[in-house]
């Protein structure tokens, strides 16, 4: 609803699936098959494709980015289609936001790896990638920290590990998620429903 004029318009509020955790952990590779897998049903995205000049800003969690990726999976939404949303990404970074209001919940789902298979994944990486030593260890303290600190977010953040998960094994883990808050956010939908 306009708050100026009172205008009123329909307007879809889903549920958002934010795919994430450390570099390495698999979501790149995981996306484009789930992609696949949800064609028709869900809107798989990978952020990093707008990790480009002006959003790229400086500030802690970085607000402009994630701000336009939420408008833009908000406008995505309109289309009746939910988005999977592949990135780094924790909640405090999503969920303060202003444009958090356009979705009935965000779900959180990390793909995380043992230490030294993030490293072999990440040092395999072409060099122009850029994933020197000091990068690297970076990444391995957020993983820690994301493993510590992952239930205790609000909302929670679920782990799923893929040291030594295939790709199928990956996918069919994300692809259940994924009809796991589908499912829960149709059964909300038809409660509110009902009660009106």
């Amino acid at each position: 609803m306009c708050a100026a004029c009172g205008h009123r318009a329909a307007f879809h509020r889903l549920p958002l699936f934010a795919l994430t955790g450390p570099s390495g952990g698999g979501k790149s590779t995981v996306g484009p098959e789930l992609a696949r897998r949800l064609s028709g049903e869900v809107v798989v995205l990978e952020q990093d494709v707008l990790w480009t000049g002006g959003l790229r800003d400086d500030v802690d969690g970085h607000p402009r980015f994630r701000s336009t990726w939420l408008r833009m999976a908000a406008m995505i939404h309109q289309s009746g289609r939910p988005v999977v949303l592949c990135g780094t990404v924790v909640p405090p970074e999503f969920e303060p936001l202003p444009e958090r209001v356009f979705f009935a919940d965000i779900h959180y789902l990390a793909l995380v790896a043992e230490p030294e298979v993030l490293t072999r994944r990440l040092r395999a990486r072409p060099a122009w990638r850029g994933w020197d030593e000091p990068r690297i260890a970076e990444m391995l303290e957020f993983t820690e920290w994301l493993r510590r600190e992952a239930a205790g977010m609000s909302p929670p953040v679920e782990l799923f590990d893929t040291t030594e998960a295939s790709l199928t094994e990956s996918v069919d883990h994300v692809e259940r998620w994924v009809r796991r808050g589908l499912a829960a956010h149709r059964a909300s939908e038809a409660v509110r429903v009902g009660a009106d």
